[in-house]
């Protein structure tokens, strides 16, 4: 039976480490952790005995369908009901997919999300393997041929010219307090049936059950974002000098529904080598940041029943990346060879931190031209946020004010 895990270059490894900061939270105090190496990239992962014994008990060499991705989904697909079945199994296939992935490109590697999910791809390309398996049961004949489609073509697709160096800015701010998060709101829900949810670890190891997609039950869960996001709002305010501003007309900046708005506030340093960040408070209940000039980060990202996240995950999430920026933990550029792409780095003090690329933006075309231009200035990354000074008074501007 087929179990030892050599059908890839290189040895099989474990996982890399969660992209995200590593924060510790002691109860309402973030603090970052000292220093840590950076991993290589996981190209071979392992954990996929499994999966070749299964092939060899159907007839079909496994190593066969590690050369062949369309062969490879058609296997899945005529065997899914006893792969999603065995758990097990399920997780040796989704391995099996995912190193059959990387090994598409040599520049393809494994990597964890911050919320534990699993992603295989490049610079331009990346995939969630973990919802695959799920994927191919669900999926028609022509969705499973659109994604051989783009495989392939992402396969083929010529070099975008030479890498551009790294793109990895060093956090170097210092603040002179650390942030508190507030106590956030503390409430029972309850399913249809009345039983208690335990948001956060309601699936354990299983998959969501698919009724529990796009599906919102208690989206008021997310209630608490606001109040960490007013929080982190006055702690800026207090800790840094900044110009505040508080005016309605910002949230066409941001990628949200202004009929949405609740509150919006702007926070723009007084360096212009340093990051501005806008709030943007919505009554999903949720909060959407913009961070730089280009990217916006929503919270949550989700919020379906399926995501399970929780208040608790999206605030440190939150407080990762508006920590972070103002440390000069940050880094946009755009553009990003011949498709033009954008893409930003986020790191905390610790050095861990995280990376994504996404393609050609879709904003006005002088928005771009004008972040294009601002971004010449940080080729490294924003710089960390000053530090307020005694003599230092604070700005806010309003509607109808000068």
């Amino acid at each position: 039976m087929g179990d030892i895990e050599d059908l890839f270059d290189g040895p099989a490894s474990g996982l890399p480490t969660a992209l995200a900061s590593k924060v510790v939270l002691n109860r309402r105090t973030a603090q970052y952790m000292p220093a840590e190496e950076e991993e290589a990239p996981v190209r071979h992962l392992a954990g996929y005995a499994p999966f070749m014994a299964f092939c060899e008990c159907e007839g079909i060499p496994a190593g066969r369908l590690a050369a062949d991705v369309a062969a490879l989904l058609e296997f899945l697909r005529s065997h899914i009901a006893d792969i999603s079945g065995e758990p097990g199994l399920s997780e040796a296939a989704t391995i099996f997919v995912g190193n059959v992935i990387a090994a598409m490109r040599p520049e393809a590697h494994w990597r964890i999300m911050p919320d534990g999910s699993r992603e295989v791809g490049d610079r331009g390309m990346v995939i969630t393997v973990d919802r695959l398996i799920d994927g191919l049961r669900q999926a028609d004949d022509a969705m499973v041929a659109g994604l051989l489609t783009h495989l392939m073509e992402w396969a083929d697709e010529e070099p975008d010219g030479p890498a551009p160096a790294e793109l990895r800015p060093v956090p170097t701010g210092q603040a002179p307090e650390l942030f508190m998060r507030p106590e956030l709101p503390s409430r029972e829900y309850r399913d249809a049936d009345g039983q208690a949810i335990g948001y956060g670890s309601r699936w354990g190891s299983e998959s969501p059950p698919e009724g529990s997609y796009s599906v919102d039950t208690h989206g008021e869960r997310f209630e608490g974002l606001h109040l960490v996001a007013r929080s982190l709002i006055e702690y800026l305010n207090r800790t840094y000098d900044v110009d505040v501003s508080i005016v309605p007309a910002h949230t066409a900046e941001v990628s949200v529904n202004a009929e949405e708005m609740v509150d919006v506030v702007r926070l723009a340093p007084r360096d212009p080598l340093a990051a501005p960040l806008t709030f943007v408070l919505t009554s999903l209940p949720s909060v959407v940041v913009r961070a730089g000039v280009l990217h916006d980060f929503p919270f949550p990202i989700c919020g379906c029943d399926a995501c399970d996240e929780t208040a608790e995950s999206e605030a440190s999430r939150m407080e990762e990346l508006v920590l972070g920026v103002a440390a000069g933990g940050y880094g946009e550029r755009y553009p990003v060879g011949r498709k033009r792409w954008a893409e930003y780095a986020l790191f905390a003090p610790d050095g861990s931190g995280s990376r994504s690329r996404s393609g050609p933006r879709s904003a006005p075309p002088d928005q771009l031209s004008a972040a294009e231009e601002r971004l010449r200035a940080v080729p490294n990354g924003w710089k960390p946020w000053p530090l307020r000074g005694s003599g230092t008074s604070i700005r806010t501007a309003r509607p109808g004010s000068a």
